[in-house]
């Protein structure tokens, strides 16, 4: 015959079982007292020193101009922004945009399937027509995914 005494109310001590929760008072003390320490440290840390700076006389320099994005496609076609544009009419189109200011910097986007040569022309196009470029960004088209080998059926 056996008997269980778990579901009895003989067990009193469970009243007092072990919690196991953190206790992130003591936590939220120190990183209080840290960030105090902060506050009081960081003004002393600047360094005061009497220094005399003359004034400049030097103009300001005015905001520079949005580039000009030539963008070259997949196909070999040209943009100026997403405006199309043909490649005889890249220069006169771009110093209608530029205000005959051929100092205007020209960003030029290639796609990455573009040959290097292609992209090349497009540079020497813009060489000739006076344009500076500081920037060659290559833009690249999403990689289409490769589809999975189709199951080779075993031979019976």
């Amino acid at each position: 015959m056996a008997v269980s005494i778990a579901d009895t109310d003989l067990d009193e001590d469970a009243d007092f079982a072990e919690t196991h929760d953190i206790n992130v008072t003591p936590f939220i003390d120190v990183i209080l007292v840290l960030l105090i320490i902060f506050m009081v440290a960081a003004p002393l840390s600047t360094v005061d020193l009497p220094i005399d700076l003359p004034s400049s006389t030097a103009t300001p320099q005015k905001k520079p101009d949005k580039p000009v994005y030539v963008s070259i496609k997949p196909d070999l076609t040209l943009a100026i922004g997403e405006k199309p544009v043909k490649r005889t009419d890249l220069i006169s189109t771009l110093n209608a945009a530029a205000d005959a200011n051929p100092e205007r910097l020209v960003l030029l986007r290639a796609d990455r399937a573009v040959p290097y040569g292609d992209l090349m022309d497009v540079l020497e196009l813009l060489r000739r027509g006076n344009y500076r470029m500081k920037l060659v960004a290559l833009e690249g088209v999403a990689e289409p995914a490769t589809e999975p080998a189709a199951p080779v059926a075993a031979k019976p």
